[in-house]
């Protein structure tokens, strides 16, 4: 049994590493920051469009701050530009001049079971690349976010300001969703990956 711990251990720890290095920093010119998921290595990325705007999505603002700046892994700072956002969903594309980025192979959030084991990224009151692993809880409608427009991952782990726009990932480091708030002391929620496609489809007619 310690051997099996010690080499999921050791699987969940360079799970953990690979993903980190296409976890981004944001900040939004209001003195608010967040996390961001490399989508594509020509510079898209993937964000909660309450990050990009500075305000928490339940609140339904709709203003959006262009004054965005992104860092990455490696501590290189670019300008960002918009690309589209979408305030009920809590999504938001951005593009930097950046080249050959690390990306994370995407998975199936629809293939997810009760139970199965999933890691959330991001920066937690400002904390860079920390980890928060759970089990997941459902895939689907949320009854306490009866408003939202499409499905969420609902998971039994504590996701906190800054987790926000990072990447939730399964136990092979796969892209399965979009960290994007919390649901209560120990339930965080998730974009699947399946809306994510879906949304750049819809807005930049790419999904990959």
């Amino acid at each position: 049994m310690n051997a099996l711990l010690q080499s999921f251990n050791s699987q969940m720890s360079a799970v953990v590493e690979n993903v980190r290095q296409s976890l981004v920093q944001l900040a939004n010119g209001h003195h608010g920051t967040g996390a961001g998921t490399i989508w594509h290595p020509e510079g898209l990325i993937l964000t909660n469009a309450h990050v990009v705007s500075g305000r928490p999505a339940a609140r339904g603002y709709a203003a959006i701050d262009r004054t965005l700046q992104v860092t990455l892994w490696d501590g290189r700072t670019y300008p960002a530009q918009l690309l589209a956002c979408d305030q009920k969903l809590d999504l938001a594309a951005l593009a930097i001049k950046a080249t050959e980025l690390p990306t994370i192979e995407l998975g199936n959030a629809r293939a997810l079971k009760a139970g199965a084991w999933v890691i959330a990224i991001g920066h937690p009151w400002g904390i860079v690349g920390a980890a928060s692993a759970g089990a997941v809880i459902d895939v689907g409608f949320p009854l306490e976010l009866p408003r939202y427009p499409g499905e969420l991952i609902q998971v039994g782990l504590q996701l906190r300001p800054g987790h926000s726009g990072g990447p939730l990932v399964d136990s092979d480091g796969r892209l399965v969703g979009i960290n994007t708030m919390i649901a209560g002391p120990q339930v965080g929620l998730a974009i699947p990956i399946n809306v994510v496609k879906h949304f750049l489809k819809e807005n930049l007619g790419k999904a990959a």
